[in-house]
């Protein structure tokens, strides 16, 4: 059974709207604890810092893949149980992100704290391609019109991939943490080499 995906798509931004407010809920507090502790405004932000740029990137990630999955919706006229339920674990990992963003935040870099970041992360880029894969192999839910292209495919497999280099980098290897997520420079590339492969 097919529906208009309207519904679908109003719902998945407010979700999307609410995740992106909490990830600032806990710099809100940080301010009232710091003055509670004699901290000076500058200090607010200096002895926070971690939590700061934690906030910052996940904000930009959030934006990132919202903007993206709102782009593929262009191409959907309606939708079905099963891309009902890959959107809602898309939504889940949304909602969780701002969790290990406290976690970043909050304590000291290492492997587990990376491992733990970009692996929400990871799913949530798998949950887009796959969204990407049902909607391009199923005509009845794509917009006969506006298709899915295969360079939109290509970059989504390519950033899942990279994403998946980037979380064993980060969990394995010691030394390595968030610098792995400089492969998605990469993104471009290997993009290209995807689609030659596809092509």
């Amino acid at each position: 059974m097919t529906r208009n995906p309207d519904r679908l798509v109003l719902f998945t931004d407010a979700v999307v709207a609410i995740a992106v407010t909490l990830l600032i809920l806990p710099l809100v507090e940080v301010v009232t604890e710091s003055k509670a502790e004699g901290l000076t405004a500058v200090e607010v932000i200096t002895e926070h810092e971690g939590q700061v740029y934690a906030f910052l990137l996940s904000f930009v990630v959030i934006a990132r893949f919202w903007l993206t999955h709102h782009h593929m919706f262009e191409h959907v006229r309606a939708y079905n149980t099963t891309l009902i339920q890959l959107n809602l674990g898309w939504l889940l990992t949304i909602v969780i992100l701002p969790f290990p963003t406290e976690i970043v935040g909050s304590y000291e870099t290492s492997r587990f704290t990376a491992g733990f970041y970009i692996g929400t992360i990871l799913a949530l880029s798998i949950f887009q391609t796959a969204l990407t894969l049902l909607i391009r192999n199923h005509p009845e839910l794509e917009q006969p019109d506006n298709p899915v292209t295969e360079r939109e495919l290509a970059v989504s497999l390519a950033t899942t991939g990279l994403f998946v280099v980037a979380f064993i980098l980060a969990a394995l290897i010691p030394g390595v943490t968030f610098y792995a997520l400089f492969l998605l420079f990469l993104t471009p590339l290997v993009s290209r080499l995807v689609l030659r492969i596809r092509q």
